[in-house]
C-alpha cells in the first residue's frame, strides 16, 4: 500500500514513534504470529535482542515496556493510557508477562539483550525477538526494523515490501514520489495539492471516510493538549522537567482574551499573542508525548506538537476565520492535513523521517516543512507557494541534530517542536509573499537532508552519546 495520510497521522503513545511506537507494533505482530501459527502453547521461553539506537537510548524513549506490552498483543493506535499503566505495574509487580495474552512468561525489562554498538545492515532500529521450547529449539524468530514515524520493515522482505509498495502507487490515479511530480499533477489537474492527495486517499476510502477520519485524527490532537493542561508537576525519568503548559495556559487566558457579549470568557484570541499560542500547543502535546500519553504520531513523537501548534494557528489566527463556522473549520481541518501529508509523502519516498537515521532534522524539519506547506494551503497558496513553504522551513531545519539528554525526548525535543512550529508559520508567509518561484527546490532540499544524514555522525543521531546529550551533566 502506498503511503497514505493515515501512515502519516498515526495514534499511537508516546515518547517515541520509532523507540516506542514501532517496537510496540513489532512486537505485536510476533506475538500475532506464534498465535496464528499454532506454536504458542509450545513456547517456554522468550529472547529480545535490541540494536544500535535502540539499545543506546531505549529507556529513556520506553522501547523496553513499549515491548512487553506489544509481546501481550497491545497495539500502538487503540491502547489506552490507563491500560499502559495498569498492563506495566502487574508486569513489574509479577515479574511475567502474557505472551499474546495467553502463555505466562517469567520476562521483563532487565531480560533484554542490549547491543548499542552493534548496527544492522538495514537501520539502527533494530530487534530481534526469539522463542524456545522446553528443550532450548528455536521455535520462531524475527527480525524487525523500526524505520521512523512508527513504520516497521521485516527483514528480508524489505524488496518485497518495497515492491509491493511501488506497484500500489502505479494504481493510484496521481502517483508522486517527488515535489517536481505532485506540482506537475496540480499543473494538469488545475488540482491543489491536498486536492491531488484526496484523489489518491479515495483510492481506498470514501470521501467521508477521509473526512471522518481526519476529523478523529484531529480530535485526539485536541484531546492530547486538554489532557496536557491539567497535569501538573514534573516529567518522569529523572531530569525533573517542569510542566509549563497548564501554568502559560492561565495566564494566557487572562491576558488574550475577552469577554463575550455575556460577560464571559470568550474564544477569541489576541493576534499580537498568536506566537505565544503556538508555543503553548506544541509545549502541550510534546510535554504530554514525553510522559508517555496518547498523541498523534506526525509524522513522528517527537515532532508531535508542530502540526498541531500550526494548525491551530491555522484555526485561530489565520485571516477570514475570526467567525468561521464549525463545517468551515472542519474543512480547514481536512484540507491542512490533505497537504501536510502530502509533502510528508515525499520524505518518506526521497529521505527519511526518522532521527536514529538522519537527526532530528528527519523528524522535527520533515514536521515543520509538512505544517508550512498545509497554512500555506488553507491560506489561499498556488501549489507553488505551497511547495515553497515547504521547502522554506526544512531548508532552515538542515543539519538539526538529535541528541537528547539522558535519552528522554524532553530536552531539546520539547521547545524544539515551539522553535519549529514557528519556523513553519513563517516560511508559509514567506512564501505567500512571494510568486512561488524560488532558487532551490523542495526536491533538492529533500535530496540534501538525506545526505547530510548520511554524513551525520552517529553520536548525533538519537545516541545519547554526543551533543547536549554528553555536554549536559544531569541533575
Amino acid at each position: 500500500m502506498a503511503v497514505g495520510v493515515f501512515d502519516l497521522f498515526s495514534i499511537g503513545i508516546g515518547p517515541s514513534s520509532s523507540h516506542t511506537v514501532g517496537p510496540m507494533r513489532a512486537a505485536a505482530v510476533f506475538a500475532e504470529e506464534l498465535k496464528a501459527s499454532g506454536m504458542l502453547a509450545e513456547v517456554a521461553s522468550l529472547r529480545v535482542d535490541l540494536y544500535g539506537s535502540l539499545a543506546a537510548t531505549g529507556h529513556g524513549h520506553g522501547t523496553m515496556t513499549a515491548i512487553l506490552l506489544g509481546l501481550e498483543g497491545f497495539h500502538p493506535e487503540l491502547i489506552l493510557p490507563d491500560e499502559v499503566e495498569e498492563r506495566l505495574a502487574a508486569i513489574a509487580d509479577t515479574g511475567t508477562l502474557q505472551l499474546a495474552g495467553a502463555v505466562p512468561l517469567s520476562y521483563g525489562v532487565k531480560d533484554m539483550v542490549l547491543r548499542p554498538l552493534t548496527i544492522l545492515p538495514r537501520h539502527t532500529n533494530g530487534m530481534t525477538f526469539t522463542v524456545f521450547d522446553a528443550d532450548d529449539g528455536i521455535l520462531h524468530t524475527a527480525t524487525f526494523f523500526s524505520v521512523g514515524g512508527g513504520f516497521i520493515v521485516r527483514e528480508g522482505e524489505e524488496d518485497a515490501a518495497q515492491q509491493e509498495l511501488e506497484e500500489s502507487k502505479k494504481e493510484l490515479p496521481l502517483p508522486f514520489r517527488t515535489a517536481a511530480e505532485l506540482l506537475e499533477h496540480c499543473r494538469e489537474t488545475g488540482l491543489g495539492i491536498s486536492e491531488v492527495m484526496r484523489v489518491n486517499e479515495e483510492e481506498s476510502r470514501t470521501p467521508q471516510e477521509i473526512r471522518k477520519g481526519l476529523l478523529h485524527i484531529y480530535s485526539v490532537m485536541e484531546g492530547c493538549v486538554a489532557t496536557s493542561l491539567k497535569r501538573e508537576g514534573v516529567l518522569p525519568g529523572g531530569l525533573k522537567v517542569r510542566r509549563r503548559a497548564p501554568d502559560w495556559y492561565e495566564r494566557l487566558k487572562k491576558e488574550s482574551s475577552r469577554p463575550d457579549d455575556e460577560g464571559q470568557d470568550g474564544d477569541f484570541h489576541d493576534p499580537k499573542y498568536w506566537q505565544e499560542w503556538v508555543n503553548l500547543i506544541a509545549l502541550a502535546v510534546n510535554e504530554e508525548n514525553a510522559s508517555g500519553g496518547r498523541v498523534v504520531t506526525a509524522p513522528t513523537n517527537g515532532a508531535a506538537g508542530i502540526i498541531p501548534a500550526v494548525l491551530y494557528y491555522a484555526l485561530h489566527f489565520a485571516p477570514g476565520m475570526e467567525n468561521a463556522g464549525q463545517e468551515d473549520r472542519d474543512d480547514v481541518v481536512v484540507k491542512f492535513l490533505l497537504a501536510a501529508a502530502a509533502v510528508g509523502v515525499l520524505y518518506k519516498e526521497q529521505a527519511s523521517i526518522s532521527g536514529a537515521e538522519v537527526g532530528c532534522q528527519g523528524e522535527v524539519g520533515s514536521a515543520s516543512s509538512m505544517a508550512a506547506a498545509g497554512l500555506a494551503e488553507v491560506m489561499g497558496g498556488t501549489p507553488a507557494q505551497v511547495e515553497n513553504a515547504a521547502e522554506i522551513a526544512m531548508e532552515h531545519n538542515l543539519g538539526l541534530t538529535c541528541d537528547p539528554i539522558g535519552g528522554l525526548v524532553q530536552v531539546p525535543c520539547i521547545e524544539r517542536n515551539a522553535i519549529a512550529a514557528a519556523k513553519a508559520i513563517n516560511a508559509a508567509k514567506m512564501a505567500l509573499w512571494g510568486d512561488g518561484s524560488h532558487r532551490v527546490s523542495l526536491d533538492e532540499v529533500i535530496v540534501t537532508m538525506r545526505e547530510t544524514g548520511k554524513d551525520m555522525s552517529s553520536k548525533y543521531k538519537e545516541t545519547a552519546m554526543g551533543g547536549l546529550a554528553v555536554n549536559v551533566v544531569e541533575c
